[in-house]
């Protein structure tokens, strides 16, 4: 049970709980164990004068005094405010918090694990809570766009900038697939797509202005379908002309809303052409590669590959490793050919998520790329005889006489090998500093 602490009485040790939307606070997480003084002077500079924590969670000799505030503080905490998770939609503002801005680095919530085992563990618990909480952050701003546009804005803004920090690190970056943890498709979707168009960007050296363009684009490029009846949100449907034409309408009812939300040119002209194609087919201006923006070929490429692996029937679904192989075979002429090209080389030729079977018979399925080597990712290897938490994660780049023979459905897999391996309906992906690993034996393992 949590108690309040009033700030004075922070201490390293606590475990602490900061009531406040991810995106409005300078850490990873909204909830974690204070390990240094400068993170106790970062809490204490958010202006709060008190906070909550978790004695049963926290490692102290001596608990501090607990608050017992008055009923007015209390309903003053319990109202939903600006920067809360369910901040209202009926009193907007152009920049609810200075702090705007999540830091999303590794925090040191206790010392680093020398057990290869522990080690993937915990990283994998760290990127499936930073998923959960960029996703509620993106609900909120959803939320917040009817009536409060610029509000919501600000916090898309702060989605954005929080998963920027979390790029900026000297060592590669990779996707991964995690755990499908509580999300939606809606938001899974859009997150999947803003992760990996901003690695796209990183790539093509992006400076940080044409980054937050891209990255607010991608989050909020089918923001229009919040203007249409569920039935035809989802272009896989069977929809009549009149319901396909409603359905197409979503990308400039998303560009009349990105206009009252005060978006910048850049993330307004994604949302605008992220449905376009190189070669002219797409819609709703039939634009040509020569007239597209850079942002909107990298939105529109990614797009597409999400929709194919997670589409509204699952029965639809194709592995990542097929959809990749089907727009590169059948549909590589409306991507801009550098960009196709560069997402294959960062995906791999089997994406995460790609369930496969090794050139020793094993069956694994891929937990993260390896842009160095695209034919070479990390897998999960089934093996029976080891209980699947206990897995460790092999690196196919270190492994000189082994690799991947063939992909394969679900269907194909062996019932023991797909009881092990539990493939996922949805793909759900997001990003994490590729792992430094001379040996290449063990990386951090998919839930």
């Amino acid at each position: 049970m949590s108690q309040t602490v009033v700030i004075e009485d922070l201490q390293v040790g606590m475990f602490v709980h900061l009531d406040l939307g991810w995106w409005a606070h300078p850490f990873a997480l909204s909830s974690f164990l204070v390990t240094s003084p400068d993170q106790i002077n970062t809490i204490r500079g958010l202006g709060l004068k008190q906070l909550r924590w978790s004695p049963e969670k926290s490692r102290l000799a001596q608990a501090p005094a607990a608050v017992v505030p008055d009923a007015t503080e209390a309903f003053a905490r319990a109202r939903p405010g600006p920067a809360a998770d369910t901040a209202p939609v009926d009193d907007p503002v152009d920049d609810p918090t200075p702090a705007a801005r999540a830091v999303v680095t590794s925090l040191p919530a206790a010392p680093a694990p020398q057990d290869p085992l522990a080690a993937q563990h915990a990283a994998r618990q760290l990127c499936e809570q930073q998923y959960s909480e960029a996703g509620r952050a993106w609900h909120q701003a959803q939320a917040l766009v009817p009536k409060a546009p610029a509000q919501a804005r600000a916090v898309t803004e702060g989605l954005t900038r929080s998963l920027l920090d979390k790029m900026m690190v000297d060592r590669e970056m990779c996707v991964r697939v995690i755990s499908d943890v509580g999300g939606d498709r809606v938001s899974g979707h859009a997150l999947n797509v803003a992760v990996i168009a901003l690695l796209m960007g990183r790539v093509f050296g992006f400076g940080s202005d044409d980054m937050l363009d891209l990255g607010v684009g991608a989050l909020l490029h089918d923001v229009g379908k919040l203007e249409l009846p569920e039935r035809v949100r989802h272009p896989d449907l069977p929809l009549n002309p009149r319901e396909l034409q409603a359905y197409r309408d979503h990308v400039s009812l998303g560009v009349a809303l990105g206009q009252r939300m005060g978006l910048g040119e850049g993330a307004l002209t994604v949302l605008a052409q992220h449905h376009e194609m190189a070669d002219g087919s797409g819609f709703p201006a039939g634009l040509n590669l020569d007239r597209m923006a850079i942002g909107a070929r990298i939105v529109s490429l990614v797009n597409r590959y999400d929709n194919l692996c997670n589409p509204a029937q699952l029965a639809a679904a194709l592995t990542p490793h097929e959809a990749l192989s089907l727009i590169f075979a059948q549909s590589r002429t409306k991507f801009d050919a550098t960009m196709l090209n560069a997402f294959i080389r960062m995906m791999g030729v089997y994406p995460p998520g790609s369930l496969v079977q090794l050139t020793d018979d094993r069956y694994a399925t891929v937990v993260s790329c390896n842009s160095s080597r695209p034919l070479k990712p990390r897998v999960l290897v089934c093996d029976t005889r080891v209980p699947v938490e206990e897995a460790l994660l092999l690196n196919l780049d270190a492994q000189t006489d082994l690799g991947i023979r063939r992909s394969l459905k679900a269907t194909q897999l062996p019932a023991a090998a797909r009881d092990y391996l539990s493939p996922r309906q949805r793909m759900v992906y997001f990003f994490e500093p590729a792992p430094a690993d001379a040996a290449g034996a063990v990386q951090a393992m998919a839930a």
